[in-house]
């Protein structure tokens, strides 16, 4: 169990799952907010929430929650939150010119040991850290919310990111139970948001055509495709799907792969076609109305947290 300090810029909602994460194996954090008012809201959630979970019995490590909590620390100047952290989680708000702006003031107080990953699901490391010194201590290391029941993260090096960067950050998340996969170099989107774009483009043409409800399509992935996806990758599911595995099922199924993907069509612009837009949010919220979301968020992180238990004893 590790006692070294995790710095965490931003204490809302995935800056708390972060610091549980990382209290779960016994690290220091210490939690950087602009505003006092943020930083003691933050606290009181965090002790809220990992008292919870304890007496839901879903806390993850071996600590209790008290012992957790009590390995978190607060401050308000970057100055204190970069002495002595090994490891610094950045999760401000998805506004470039905001990272930007924290990047600059990092790259002149950075520890030369300190590598420094963004939560961002939207930019590429390449954009905020060009311009910096220290930028090869600098990358992403996108998790998927909740990350407390999903332990997918996303390690995203630009071009200059080292290569000792990249096997700390992924060493790391492993330390703290997640599950991390490397990009070999950035891309747009990285590769969970490239893949779930892929299947929102399909299931948008599929509705806005009238093709296919909002529910039904929602249960082709839930009662079907989801239910393999769950255990299995699509590479794995098709490898497992023909005789003589993934080479047998490409050269069996390719051409009506090529044949089907060629009728996608254009990728819907999803800000423009309004009419389409106001059908699947009538249809969604006749589903789950959105006085009725958090609740629905809730029941879905109590199933997520089985699921895993579940997902450990099939690996």
């Amino acid at each position: 169990m590790s006692h070294q300090k995790i710095g965490i810029v931003g204490s809302g909602l995935i800056g708390r799952a972060w610091a549980m994460l990382f209290t779960s194996a016994g690290y220091r954090v210490q939690l950087y907010d602009i505003l006092d008012i943020q930083i003691e809201t933050a606290l009181q959630e965090l002790n809220k929430e990992l008292h919870q979970l304890e007496q839901k019995g879903s806390l993850r490590g071996q600590l209790k929650a008290k012992e957790q909590f009590e390995l978190i620390s607060v401050t308000s100047k970057l100055e204190e939150l970069v002495q002595n952290a090994v490891h610094i989680q950045e999760c401000i708000p998805e506004k470039l010119e905001l990272k930007q702006e924290l990047y600059g003031k990092l790259d002149e107080i950075l520890e030369c040991g300190t590598i420094v990953a963004s939560s961002t699901s939207t930019f590429m490391p390449s954009l905020y850290s060009k311009d910096l010194s220290k930028k090869q201590q600098m990358l992403v290391a996108h998790p998927l919310n909740p990350p407390y029941f999903i332990p997918l993260v996303e390690i995203v090096p630009a071009p200059w990111t080292s290569a000792e960067a990249v096997e700390r950050t992924y060493d790391l998340m492993v330390s703290i139970g997640q599950r991390p996969v490397k990009l070999k170099r950035e891309i747009q989107g990285f590769a969970t948001n490239r893949i779930q774009y892929a299947i929102l483009n399909e299931v948008w043409r599929l509705v806005g055509s009238g093709i296919m409800t909002v529910n039904d399509v929602d249960t082709v992935l839930s009662q079907g495709l989801g239910l393999r996806y769950a255990l299995l990758g699509s590479l794995e599911t098709a490898h497992l799907n023909a005789p003589g595995g993934v080479k047998d099922y490409f050269q069996r199924f390719g051409g009506e792969i090529s044949a089907v993907s060629a009728t996608y069509g254009p990728t819907p612009n999803t800000l423009k076609e309004e009419e389409t837009l106001d059908d699947i949010a009538q249809q969604c919220e006749k589903i789950v109305p959105l006085d009725k979301l958090s609740a629905r968020r809730a029941t879905r992180d109590a199933f997520l947290t089985e699921l895993a238990k579940l997902k450990k004893q099939f690996e």
